[in-house]
């Protein structure tokens, strides 16, 4: 401020001397309000500068405004209440609630996903707390813990609430703390002493603290090894800049000779600022009326380009800072690791144009190896388990129809649960997969379960695991996961012999393409017998339809006898042995074919669709659950009178099996057990109707549901929800329906859907046979043309 004022002061502006008088509030928001009263009264100054946090800023305002002097403040942010109740209130600082961003994006980039915050017991704290909890829910990450400190606060309550965040599994934290770096020297040597800054531990500290990490005495520079740090970033090219840089090194050297660090920090540029854009403003010529009301006009029209880029006071702030420096503290000082800026991310280093760098989403794509607390060879994972963290309270079903998705064994001695089935470890494979640490406890539930996602709604859960349905009149309670099961509501429905028609039963072992074939390649192989043999044979002579007729009787009779026609040439034996093998395999292929579709029964699906069971006016049933029959009464239009409800599985298969019902409705992974366990004799129907699923339920709003819903679905692109269907399918025994019904009258297996043999089963032996038949005709032809061709010879001779 004093450079500022001396170097406002050259020959040009002799016209214009500043007197200022500094006073030291030391932090003290009521010594502030008392130096600043002093100033008015006994040295009756034109303009106050220099509160530097809200707790100051707010009582000197008072003053200010009473006397009307303009008031400008390095507050961090000013409330907009604040300008309206002190309009001589002036934020002479560039806000820095961008940082909060700057933040988030690094706990983002490197997938951390829960946060503590350690911050002073202060007004203006909150405020920034709430802007870093707005960031970190814009990247989906949970803010878990906030600690407050006071500003004075003494090594056993910060070894108390330091140890609050030990035992959690959280290990990302967030400093918030003002420009009082007594506090911050304290906080870290007392957590290097309690063993935080090792290995696993995550420290970022926010710009007020990171920008004073220079003036920090050496000892706790090197307690806060690892540490991640973001600072207002400005432009340090400029020549304006890089001369008033080294005239404050040489004066600050001058006046401190044992400090170590003489460079200016943002504090030091916005104060030299400040006092420039006072002087021009008390330059600028007043307007008829005059007074501290004119100098008030004048400062929010100024208008001027500073050391930090453009300065203009609008609706009586600064601007916003947009770019911050990511540092990571190493040895006695910090690197620069790279730059973020608001809405563009992350960037290089850059001592040129901002508007040339490539900006990345990440910070793990620009900057380089990060060094962090305890020097792992890893990144830390952002937590740890903790054996005494409060886990989250589940609730499971008692009354589950299959307990093969969740089966309860109760302890009445220990009085305690465990459980098991596909919903239970299809859950814990989902906390596996979570990337962070979540305690829970199961807890029995002996109830509906309409009533069971109720009771997360009247807060008695946190969340429900079993075979829950998500249905409409359950999303008023709850939040639910993707479905993990297949969304659909079958119906099972008996087999039974499928009908054919018997006049056209002798072409079915043989589809269409394949009779066809044959055919062809019958009369082709006649032919070829037909040509090679005709000039040796009388009965191969004679008119064309003689001919003919007689090729055909030869293609077809060959098949079944050779009797009466005695071959000459060996070529057409040739062709006629291949004939008659292929001849032989095709017979005896048919006879087994057909003998296995008269003996072998056909089974089929007795109800198609539920249009069928409606013209029939046929009963039907579905297990406990109410959403399946109103579904069942309200959608698909079934009479009330022809649905009956079952809480036995088995049961049902028997109505079904007796006639009583003709379909059971239900889910399809519930449909699966019992087809597994009754596995002759019933089917699905191809028909089904989309319905919700099963899913997890949880509180609304719950911070885990996002979480576990994309947990599930790395649990499912892995394969183990396939492996874990497997299994459940696999532990059924197949008892069939003896067991069942007390008979053996059960059709057993579902045959073949298609007993036809189609052409691909003996395509080799076609292309050999018709191979063998073109090589023999062929030949023949080559043979006749040389006979010819002698005979011609002799005839000349």
């Amino acid at each position: 401020m004093q450079m500022a004022a001396k170097d406002f002061q050259d020959p040009a502006n002799q016209s214009l001397v500043l007197d200022m008088y500094i006073t030291d509030s030391k932090g003290e928001p009521l010594q502030a309000a008392l130096s600043a009263q002093e100033l008015v009264n006994s040295s009756q100054v034109k303009a106050i500068v220099g509160p530097c946090s809200w707790e100051e800023t707010s009582l000197v305002a008072q003053i200010a405004t009473k006397n009307q002097i303009p008031l400008l403040s390095f507050a961090d942010s000013t409330p907009r209440w604040a300008r309206e109740r002190w309009p001589f209130l002036i934020q002479a600082s560039s806000s820095k609630s961008a940082q909060m961003k700057a933040i988030a994006a690094i706990i983002q980039s490197w997938n951390w996903h829960q946060v503590s915050v350690i911050t002073e017991d202060v007004e203006s704290s909150t405020k920034a707390v709430l802007q870093l909890s707005t960031a970190l829910r814009q990247v989906n990450v949970q803010l878990v813990d906030v600690i407050t400190l006071p500003p004075s606060s003494n090594p056993s309550l910060l070894s108390h609430q330091l140890e609050s965040l030990k035992v959690r599994p959280c290990r990302v934290f967030v400093v918030h703390l003002s420009s009082s770096t007594a506090l911050a020297e304290q906080l870290f040597r007392t957590a290097m002493d309690m063993k935080m800054l090792e290995r696993d531990y995550v420290w970022i500290t926010t710009h007020a603290f990171t920008s004073l990490l220079h003036t920090f005495h050496p000892s706790t520079i090197s307690a806060m090894q690892g540490v991640i740090g973001v600072k207002g970033h400005f432009r340090e090219t400029k020549p304006r800049y890089q001369s008033f840089s080294k005239r404050f090194r040489r004066r600050f050297s001058s006046a401190h000779p044992d400090e170590s660090n003489h460079e200016p920090s943002i504090f030091a540029v916005e104060a030299y600022d400040a006092v420039w854009a006072l002087a021009l403003s008390l330059l600028r010529p007043s307007n008829v009326t005059g007074g501290q009301e004119d100098l008030l006009n004048k400062l929010l029209l100024c208008n001027f380009n500073g050391l930090v880029g453009n300065v203009q006071f609008t609706v009586q702030k600064a601007g916003s800072l947009n770019t911050f420096e990511v540092i990571n503290v190493i040895g006695k000082s910090y690197n620069g690791l790279g730059l973020w800026t608001d809405g563009h991310g992350f960037s290089e280093n850059t001592v040129g144009e901002e508007e040339t760098a490539t900006y990345f989403s990440s910070m793990r794509d620009i900057m380089g190896h990060v060094i962090w607390p305890g020097r792992p060879r890893y990144s830390p994972k952002g937590w740890t388990p903790s054996p005494i963290s409060e886990p989250i309270i589940i609730g499971i079903p008692t009354e589950s129809i299959f307990k093969q998705f969740v089966d309860i064994e109760l302890d009445p001695v220990q009085n305690t649960i465990s459980a098991k089935g596909y919903a239970i470890d299809l859950f814990e494979k989902a906390v596996e997969q979570l990337p962070f640490y979540l305690p829970y406890e199961f807890r029995a539930f002996n109830g509906t379960y309409n009533a069971l996602v109720q009771q997360i709604y009247l807060k008695n859960f946190d969340a429900a695991v079993g075979d829950i349905a998500i249905v409409t009149n359950r999303l008023p309670y709850a939040d639910f996961t993707h479905p993990y099961t297949e969304s659909e509501l079958v119906m099972i429905v008996p087999l039974q012999s499928k009908k054919v028609n018997r006049a056209w039963l002798f072409t079915k072992p043989f589809t269409g393409s394949l009779w066809l074939l044959i055919f062809i390649l019958n009369i082709y192989n006649g032919f070829v017998v037909w040509m090679i043999e005709r000039d040796h044979c009388l009965k191969l002579r004679g008119s064309i339809g003689n001919q003919v007729g007689v090729m055909l009787s030869l293609s077809f009779t060959t098949l079944f006898t050779f009797q009466g026609l005695k071959l000459h040439s060996n070529l057409s034996r040739m062709a006629l042995v291949v004939w008659l093998f292929m001849a032989l395999a095709i017979t005896q292929t048919y006879t087994a074919n057909l003998s296995s579709i008269l003996t072998v029964p056909k089974l089929e699906p007795a109800i198609d669709n539920v249009e069928s069971i409606q013209m029939r006016r046929a009963n039907i049933g579905y297990l406990k659950v109410t959403y399946v029959a109103k579904y069942l009464e309200e959608v698909l239009h079934f009479s009330p009178k022809k649905v009956k409800e079952y809480t036995s599985p088995e049961d049902s298969m028997r109505d079904l099996h007796e006639g009583v019902i003709a379909a059971v409705f239900m889910e399809r992974p519930w449909a699966k057990i019992l087809l597994a366990r009754y596995c002759t004799g019933f089917t699905i129907a191809k028909q089904s109707f989309k319905v919700g699923g099963f899913g997890f339920a949880f509180a609304k709003g719950s911070p885990w549901l996002p979480y576990v819903t994309e947990a599930l679905v790395k649990v499912t692109e892995s394969g183990q929800l396939r492996d874990l269907e497997i299994d459940m399918i696999a532990s059924q025994k197949c008892v069939g329906n003896d067991e069942l019904l007390g008979d053996s009258s059960s059709e057993a297996g579902y045959g073949s859907s298609n007993p036809s043999l189609g052409a691909d089963s003996f395509w080799m032996l076609f292309v050999f046979t018709a191979g063998t038949s073109t090589l023999a005709l062929l030949m023949f032809m080559y043979w006749s043309e040389d006979e010819l061709y002698d005979s011609s010879s002799s005839v000349v001779k």
